[in-house]
């Protein structure tokens, strides 16, 4: 089991407890407006099994996010290889949180965590991050945690239907560019 703490967060194992919170995030307009359509709760609880099935076999993966002082869940962060279809390949650091997360600096504090972890436990020497063109909290937090970005790079996600979530941008960190910070 690996837990990755920072100042304010524990990155996880998932917990039964964290299925509700997880399925109302994924029934949430707001949460899933660049990601998708909303999940069902049979869909929300597979993927959350998905998550902690691959934390198991992997050593990484989307752990669940609490806030250290409370407890209380607020979502996932955490490294996924990337889909195999993508016009790319590598490993791809990712966040989603809950509204009432939002504006507190969580994701970037999370997102700097996935990659200390990335480069110096699992050895990665690139971790790369996807959104949608037009979510630019994901792409801030993206560039907070100084990550570049090549517009010649951006792709149409072969997995999405023409419209407005097709569109992708990819962001990367080199872990010799972190070391030299």
């Amino acid at each position: 089991m690996v837990e990755i703490e920072t100042e304010r967060l524990i990155l996880r194992d998932w917990r039964d407890s964290d299925l509700s919170p997880w399925m109302a995030m994924n029934a949430d307009p707001e949460v899933r407006e660049h990601l998708g359509p909303l999940l069902t709760p049979e869909q929300a609880a597979a993927s959350m099994r998905g998550f902690q099935e691959d934390l198991d076999r992997n050593g990484f993966g989307f752990w669940a996010v609490e806030v250290r002082d409370t407890g209380q869940f607020i979502g996932f962060a955490g490294l996924d290889v990337v889909d195999e279809g993508m016009p790319f390949t590598g490993v791809e650091a990712g966040w989603r949180l809950s509204r009432s997360a939002w504006g507190h600096g969580y994701a970037t504090e999370a997102a700097l965590a996935v990659l200390r972890y990335g480069f110096d436990k699992v050895g990665l020497t690139e971790i790369l991050a996807v959104t949608t063109k037009t979510n630019l909290r994901s792409q801030a937090v993206m560039r907070r945690i100084g990550m570049t970005t090549d517009p010649g790079e951006d792709f149409d996600d072969p997995d999405v239907d023409e419209g407005p979530l097709r569109r992708c941008v990819l962001y990367r960190e080199r872990a010799d560019v972190v070391s030299q910070t």
